[in-house]
Protein backbone atom coordinates (compact mmCIF):
# COMPACT_ATOMS: atom_id res chain seq x y z
CA UNK A 1 0.00 0.00 0.00
CA UNK A 2 1.29 3.48 -0.82
CA UNK A 3 0.61 6.79 0.87
CA UNK A 4 -1.81 8.78 -1.27
CA UNK A 5 -0.56 12.23 -0.29
CA UNK A 6 2.84 11.71 -1.96
CA UNK A 7 3.53 11.56 -5.69
CA UNK A 8 6.01 9.21 -7.41
CA UNK A 9 8.85 11.64 -6.62
CA UNK A 10 7.94 11.72 -2.92
CA UNK A 11 6.49 15.24 -3.05
CA UNK A 12 3.42 16.03 -0.98
CA UNK A 13 0.30 16.79 -3.01
CA UNK A 14 -3.45 16.97 -2.68
CA UNK A 15 -5.04 13.76 -3.94
CA UNK A 16 -7.01 14.12 -7.18
CA UNK A 17 -10.55 12.95 -6.41
CA UNK A 18 -12.15 14.26 -9.61
CA UNK A 19 -12.71 10.75 -11.01
CA UNK A 20 -14.33 9.41 -7.84
CA UNK A 21 -18.08 9.04 -7.63
CA UNK A 22 -20.05 11.28 -5.29
CA UNK A 23 -21.47 9.13 -2.52
CA UNK A 24 -22.98 9.62 0.91
CA UNK A 25 -20.23 9.55 3.50
CA UNK A 26 -20.20 9.55 7.27
CA UNK A 27 -17.50 9.44 9.92
CA UNK A 28 -17.71 9.18 13.69
CA UNK A 29 -14.80 10.01 15.96
CA UNK A 30 -14.42 9.94 19.72
CA UNK A 31 -12.12 11.20 22.43
CA UNK A 32 -12.12 12.16 26.08
CA UNK A 33 -10.80 14.74 28.48
CA UNK A 34 -9.75 13.14 31.76
CA UNK A 35 -9.75 15.35 34.85
CA UNK A 36 -10.00 15.29 38.62
CA UNK A 37 -13.46 14.72 40.13
CA UNK A 38 -13.30 18.24 41.58
CA UNK A 39 -12.81 19.68 38.09
CA UNK A 40 -15.68 17.63 36.69
CA UNK A 41 -17.87 19.14 39.41
CA UNK A 42 -17.47 22.55 37.74
CA UNK A 43 -18.83 21.05 34.52
CA UNK A 44 -21.75 19.31 36.23
CA UNK A 45 -22.68 22.33 38.34
CA UNK A 46 -22.25 24.83 35.50
CA UNK A 47 -19.99 26.98 37.67
CA UNK A 48 -16.90 27.26 35.45
CA UNK A 49 -15.76 30.89 35.21
CA UNK A 50 -15.97 30.86 31.41
CA UNK A 51 -19.55 29.54 31.34
CA UNK A 52 -21.29 26.47 29.92
CA UNK A 53 -18.31 24.19 29.24
CA UNK A 54 -20.15 21.52 27.24
CA UNK A 55 -22.24 23.98 25.21
CA UNK A 56 -19.25 26.09 24.20
CA UNK A 57 -17.17 23.00 23.41
CA UNK A 58 -20.00 21.63 21.24
CA UNK A 59 -20.04 24.83 19.17
CA UNK A 60 -16.24 24.84 18.96
CA UNK A 61 -16.29 21.27 17.65
CA UNK A 62 -18.79 22.18 14.94
CA UNK A 63 -16.66 25.15 13.95
CA UNK A 64 -13.54 22.98 13.94
CA UNK A 65 -15.12 20.47 11.55
CA UNK A 66 -16.04 23.30 9.18
CA UNK A 67 -12.46 24.66 9.23
CA UNK A 68 -10.62 21.35 8.74
CA UNK A 69 -9.38 22.17 5.23
CA UNK A 70 -7.93 25.44 6.58
CA UNK A 71 -5.99 23.58 9.29
CA UNK A 72 -4.82 20.37 7.61
CA UNK A 73 -2.82 21.27 4.49
CA UNK A 74 -3.85 18.45 2.15
CA UNK A 75 -7.53 18.11 3.12
CA UNK A 76 -10.14 18.95 0.52
CA UNK A 77 -12.70 21.60 1.44
CA UNK A 78 -15.97 19.68 1.67
CA UNK A 79 -19.65 20.59 1.62
CA UNK A 80 -20.47 19.24 5.07
CA UNK A 81 -24.15 18.39 5.39
CA UNK A 82 -24.17 17.52 9.11
CA UNK A 83 -21.96 17.92 12.16
CA UNK A 84 -23.18 16.78 15.54
CA UNK A 85 -21.28 16.51 18.80
CA UNK A 86 -22.23 14.64 21.92
CA UNK A 87 -20.36 15.74 25.04
CA UNK A 88 -21.13 13.74 28.14
CA UNK A 89 -19.80 14.21 31.64
CA UNK A 90 -18.65 10.83 32.95
CA UNK A 91 -17.93 10.45 36.66
CA UNK A 92 -16.33 7.03 36.02
CA UNK A 93 -13.47 8.60 33.99
CA UNK A 94 -13.72 11.18 35.57
CA UNK A 95 -14.07 13.61 32.69
CA UNK A 96 -15.91 14.36 29.48
CA UNK A 97 -16.51 11.90 26.64
CA UNK A 98 -16.81 13.47 23.20
CA UNK A 99 -18.31 11.93 20.05
CA UNK A 100 -18.56 13.72 16.70
CA UNK A 101 -20.54 12.63 13.65
CA UNK A 102 -19.91 14.31 10.30
CA UNK A 103 -21.76 13.69 7.03
CA UNK A 104 -21.38 14.79 3.43
CA UNK A 105 -22.15 13.75 -0.10
CA UNK A 106 -18.92 13.98 -1.99
CA UNK A 107 -15.85 12.39 -3.51
CA UNK A 108 -13.83 12.01 -0.33
CA UNK A 109 -14.54 11.07 3.26
CA UNK A 110 -15.05 13.17 6.38
CA UNK A 111 -12.81 11.33 8.84
CA UNK A 112 -10.52 14.35 9.23
CA UNK A 113 -13.51 16.59 9.90
CA UNK A 114 -14.79 14.24 12.62
CA UNK A 115 -11.33 14.03 14.21
CA UNK A 116 -10.95 17.81 14.07
CA UNK A 117 -14.37 18.28 15.66
CA UNK A 118 -13.46 16.02 18.60
CA UNK A 119 -10.03 17.59 19.01
CA UNK A 120 -11.37 21.15 18.89
CA UNK A 121 -14.08 20.30 21.42
CA UNK A 122 -11.53 18.63 23.72
CA UNK A 123 -9.17 21.61 23.51
CA UNK A 124 -12.08 23.90 24.35
CA UNK A 125 -12.96 21.83 27.43
CA UNK A 126 -9.32 22.12 28.49
CA UNK A 127 -9.25 25.87 27.84
CA UNK A 128 -12.40 26.49 29.83
CA UNK A 129 -11.20 24.48 32.85
CA UNK A 130 -7.44 25.10 32.87
CA UNK A 131 -7.74 27.71 35.62
CA UNK A 132 -9.00 24.89 37.87
CA UNK A 133 -6.72 22.07 36.64
CA UNK A 134 -3.78 22.22 34.27
CA UNK A 135 -3.11 18.46 34.47
CA UNK A 136 -6.15 17.35 32.45
CA UNK A 137 -5.39 14.80 29.72
CA UNK A 138 -6.85 14.64 26.23
CA UNK A 139 -6.91 10.97 25.24
CA UNK A 140 -8.22 8.34 22.89
CA UNK A 141 -9.00 10.47 19.85
CA UNK A 142 -9.77 8.10 17.00
CA UNK A 143 -12.14 7.28 14.16
CA UNK A 144 -14.66 4.69 15.31
CA UNK A 145 -16.78 4.52 12.15
CA UNK A 146 -16.37 5.50 8.53
CA UNK A 147 -18.74 4.61 5.72
CA UNK A 148 -19.16 5.51 2.07
CA UNK A 149 -16.92 5.59 -0.93
CA UNK A 150 -14.83 2.87 -2.50
CA UNK A 151 -13.41 1.50 0.75
CA UNK A 152 -16.86 0.98 2.30
CA UNK A 153 -17.53 0.46 5.98
CA UNK A 154 -14.88 0.68 8.69
CA UNK A 155 -15.75 0.13 12.34
CA UNK A 156 -13.11 0.29 15.06
CA UNK A 157 -12.60 -2.67 17.29
CA UNK A 158 -12.67 -1.94 20.99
Amino acid sequence: MSLTHFDAAGQAHMVDVSDKAETSRVAVAEGRVVMLPETLAYVLEGTAKKGDVLGVARLAGIMGAKKTADLIPLCHPLPITKVSLDLAADAALPGVRITATVKTTGRTGVEMEALTAVTTAALTVYDMLKAVERGMRIEGIRVVLKDGGKSGLYEARE
